[in-house]
């Protein structure tokens, strides 16, 4: 199976940026985190909302399966990666580290996720492997 892990503004400074919202677990460990036998991954890292977008589109050409993004901020007004997100025919699910609801109020709202077929939030980088097994499970039925 082919994964697309997707992450937006700021997640390479994943380690050093506000540890205690983020945790200490640098970028590079969580991409290694999430390296298993079981499935293929590819990464796309992005400060930048049309790369992002560019990677979305890219998933279809690639054969992806399913696609783990965590757009960051652009989560909150980015409706041009939920467009992006429904015009491929691949399931995505959105992942934040933190727990979104429990932070700023502006951060309570995504208008990515409502392009996805789940949200996980606040579980750190367990939220992506949980992510990964639900889009397996999901391929395999």
């Amino acid at each position: 199976m082919k994964i697309m892990v997707i992450n937006g503004p700021n997640l390479n400074l994943l380690g050093s940026r506000e540890p205690d919202i983020y945790g200490s677990m640098t970028y590079e460990a969580l991409c290694d985190f999430l390296v298993s036998e079981d499935y293929h991954l590819t990464f796309v890292q992005s400060n930048h909302e049309g790369v992002i977008i560019d990677g979305i589109h890219e998933a279809k050409t690639l054969g992806i399966d399913g696609i783990v993004i965590n757009p960051g901020a652009l989560s909150h007004y980015s409706y041009a990666i939920h467009d992006a997100l429904k015009s491929v025919d691949v399931p995505a699910i959105e992942v934040h580290l933190s727990n979104i609801h429990a932070r700023e109020s502006f951060r309570h709202t995504s208008v990515t996720a409502a392009a996805c077929i789940g949200q996980i939030s606040g579980l750190g980088p367990m939220g992506y492997r949980l992510a990964i097994k639900a889009l397996m499970d999901i391929k395999r039925k």
